[in-house]
């Protein structure tokens, strides 16, 4: 028994210690956790610049993969050992839970104050800025303010191959613009044996963001948001026609084998190795598929509209944003290198090497054709974490795999709505 108190011992103080910052021989360096590998060595050669610039020294540490960066900044905050910048993943909860902490910077002030003419914010995405913006009377109690800064904007939206599109007989400079134009093509790409749509299902939140653009689509956001606030049932007319598009797409084998259980990699790969003519996907891809297959002929379209009612909304905003630890005796120096690495020549840097969408406006006329193609769409993004309600966690996890029981055959639109909205009664009831 006294030996695995001892070990237990000995193993906290192992893992505290594995959460203080990296100790260097400079008291005045910034210290920079992330956990994006294939930008540590453009970060690298930044913090080479930023210190022949100014004299101060950076030190970017990468933790990968995403969720041991994310335990050991959880981790490090409950120790109080978080650098001087660091990034939050995960939902504006948890967001908000690391402010309320008293761990994150309000940047507004910085980003309103005007220098050489303009601000900083002027600068950056107004859409990146809102996902890390708390606003007034905020369901989290947050003070209102803005608390991060964004490095990269991202959109999800649909992809298509543009030489099986020619193979099929089809314009590859005219993808299909509603949802009938896109079942229309999908029959045309049947018939010439080409697999038709790919997307890593299995990962329920992309289930998730394409449902929310045909309900967006369907009835606009605020009747989204109002399901969300208790006051539309999801047995509602529009929701069971959000599902039934998921059935149609398994009545017309539209979605290819093992969509519904795929992870996002293994539908990329497949994307870029020309085994299907659509996908779903963020503007990461980019990236990805240039290493997968450089030759891929492709571009980036919206998902097919359902009605007129309303426009297409896709999920967008801040894909990368960085937080100023707001304990750090440092932080006035962390917020300068922010600015620094924000700026037009870091953000086209940036972009130029990792091919991500920079966040500031005046570098997007020195990106790829191609990226640009996803920045296009930029003012139909939408993201849960600028809504002013959430659903609550149980049921969205229940709509998701709902849609999941679909695609599969399982089950009819009318059950999973009638299952999804059990839930939602069950939880609010313990709210």
């Amino acid at each position: 028994m006294r030996l695995a108190k001892n070990f237990i011992i000995i193993f906290l103080i192992l893992c505290f210690a594995g959460c203080a910052p990296a100790k260097t021989d400079d008291p005045n360096a910034i210290i920079v956790w992330h956990w994006m590998s294939d930008r540590e060595d453009a970060f690298l050669e930044l913090a080479k610049q930023y210190e022949q610039e100014t004299q101060t020294k950076v030190h970017f540490e990468l933790f990968a993969p995403s969720e041991a960066y994310s335990q050991r900044v959880k981790a490090s905050a409950q120790t109080g050992t978080l650098p001087d910048i660091f990034g939050v993943l995960g939902e504006k909860r948890d967001f908000a839970s690391f402010i309320k902490s008293g761990h994150i910077a309000n940047l507004s002030g910085e980003l309103d104050r005007v220098e050489g003419g303009a601000a900083w914010k002027d600068s950056l995405f107004e859409k990146a800025l809102l996902v890390n913006e708390f606003l007034p009377q905020n369901e989290f109690g947050v003070e209102p303010g803005v608390y991060g800064i964004p490095l990269d904007v991202t959109t999800i939206q649909m992809v298509y191959n543009k030489k099986l599109y020619q193979k099929a007989g089809l314009d590859p400079e005219k993808p299909p613009k509603t949802w009938e134009e896109f079942l229309g093509h999908a029959s045309i790409l049947k018939e010439a044996n080409i697999p038709r749509f790919v997307g890593g299902f299995g990962e329920i939140w992309m289930l998730d963001a394409l449902a929310s653009n045909f309900a967006m689509n369907i009835m606009g956001e605020e009747k989204v948001f109002d399901t969300y606030r208790r006051k539309i049932p999801y047995t509602d007319p529009d929701w069971i026609r959000v599902f039934s598009l998921f059935k149609q797409m398994t009545d017309e084998q539209i979605l290819v084998d093992g969509s519904v259980t795929m992870v996002n990699k293994i539908a990329e790969q497949t994307f870029a190795n020309e085994r299907a003519a659509y996908g779903f996907n963020g503007s990461w891809c980019v990236n990805v598929y240039k290493g997968m297959n450089p030759d891929l002929q492709y571009a980036a379209m919206l998902p097919p509209a359902v009605s007129n009612a309303h426009p297409v909304r896709v999920w967008g905003g801040a894909g990368t944003s960085f937080m100023v630890n707001a304990k750090s005796p440092r932080k006035d120096a962390a917020i300068r290198f922010l600015k620094w690495l924000s700026a037009e020549k870091q953000q086209s840097y940036l972009s130029e090497q990792t091919n991500n969408l920079p966040a500031n406006k005046d570098s997007l006329k020195k990106i790829p054709t191609l990226l640009a193609s996803f920045v296009d769409d930029m003012d139909s993004a939408t993201h849960p974490n600028i809504y002013p309600v959430h659903e609550l966690p149980a049921v969205t996890e229940a709509f998701d795999k709902g849609i999941q029981s679909i695609l599969i055959g399982e089950k009819k639109p009318e059950e999973v709505a009638a299952e999804v909205q059990k839930t939602k009664e069950k939880e609010s009831a313990k709210q």
